[in-house]
């Protein structure tokens, strides 16, 4: 089957309302699919002003602002003018990519017409519970994902170490790994700016730790925080560059040292600027399914320290390209970052083997995989 016999019905909780990785990784793969002649529809709740212009046709499904979180919705339903247009388009497959009601019910109109559905997986969502004090829901919310997840022909995950989680909570026995790249052009080393960052009063001697996201809890900020203050009473020379925004900064700004600096959101140059000015990468989340930051960071030449988790060690080999310790162990991330400091070597070894790794990871072959299991799934549907 040729790319442009394939019809797609793409379904996302957030195509791009609010700039985040997962819909940043799935605007890249719409324009790969349009590039290739693949015919794509696209299905998300929509806002007066997005972040950015959607990538392709955007047909806007009913959602709420969710409660709390009021820059995110929810979509809860296939209204009747979404399933008439759904039904004019003739999809050859349905992807979802939030497991949200409107995924559930798109994967039920799909099986129930004899279509296969695709589900990708951006964010292990069950990890934010425990952000919120609601750690105790998680298996029931694992339960409600295997339902959605047990009705796809196929799972595409970024990494392997997605895969086995996912197959070990009984997901899906049919995953397909889709890594993500990393535009290289914008993450590179040469976007480096000493000048800049002396403006922002950062020393030559002291070793810059980023931060780089959106600043919610669910990113691991208390995680970052309190490493950062064992850090303190090592009483190293180093300083905090936070690039980002969100609804914990002022959480954020409270718990980090008086001297940390908060440059807000960036885009494009200014936030590979932002980032390959920092000397080493902190990443403390444990809710990303790959970590989209982590290889800009390695794209940008930065050595990454990080907790052991999904997201994580699909990108970073300890001891080669960054210093990873277990979830908890904020001694052991102080330390980490303690050896880098107090060995500018080891950083810039490290920070070799990373940009090395980012230049072998190339968007249009990896999006490739996704064609090919649309192909695989149409072929065993008509079979």
């Amino acid at each position: 089957m040729k790319p442009e016999e394939i019809r797609v019905a793409l379904f996302s909780g957030n195509y791009n309302y609010v700039r985040d990785g997962a819909n940043q990784a799935l605007n890249r793969l719409a324009g790969y699919l349009l590039r290739q002649g693949v015919h794509l529809r696209v299905y998300s709740p929509t806002v007066d002003e997005p972040a950015f212009e959607p990538t392709g046709d955007l047909v806007s499904v009913p959602s709420f602002a969710i409660p709390g979180r009021g820059e995110y919705r929810f979509a809860f339903n296939l209204s009747k003018q979404v399933r008439e247009d759904l039904a004019a388009f003739k999809p050859d497959v349905v992807h979802v990519s939030s497991p949200d009601l409107v995924a559930v019910k798109a994967v039920n109109w799909a099986n129930e017409r004899g279509i296969p559905a695709v589900a990708s997986v951006h964010t292990r969502f069950e990890t934010y519970l425990q952000y919120y004090h609601l750690g105790f829901l998680e298996p029931v919310l694992q339960s409600w994902l295997r339902s959605l997840y047990g009705k796809c022909d196929a799972l595409l995950v970024p990494a392997q170490s997605t895969a086995d989680v996912l197959k070990e909570q009984r997901m899906n026995e049919a995953i397909t790994i889709w890594a993500r790249g990393v535009d290289r052009d914008q993450f590179n080393p040469e976007r480096r700016d000493m000048d800049w960052r002396r403006g922002l009063g950062i020393g030559d001697d002291e070793m810059a730790i980023a931060f780089l996201g959106r600043i919610v809890m669910e990113k691991g900020l208390d995680v970052f925080a309190e490493t950062i203050e064992v850090l303190e009473k090592k009483g190293l020379p180093h300083r905090v560059l936070v690039i980002g925004d969100g609804p914990a900064r002022g959480w954020f700004e409270e718990h980090l040292p008086d001297n940390a600096v908060f440059v807000g959101h960036q885009e494009g140059p200014d936030l590979a600027r932002a980032l390959a000015s920092s000397d080493v990468f902190l990443n403390p989340s444990i809710t990303e399914t790959f970590g989209n930051v982590t290889l800009e960071a390695m794209a940008c030449q930065l050595p990454v320290v990080a907790i052991a988790a999904t997201g994580t060690n699909s990108l970073v080999t300890p001891g080669v390209t960054g210093l990873v310790s277990p979830p908890g162990d904020i001694e052991g991330l102080a330390q980490n970052l303690a050896d880098y400091q107090a060995d500018p070597a080891l950083r810039a070894a490290h920070g070799e083997a990373g940009l090395a790794k980012a230049r072998t990871m190339d968007w249009d072959s990896i999006n490739s995989v996704v064609v090919d299991t649309y192909k695989r799934v149409i072929a065993e549907h008509h079979g």
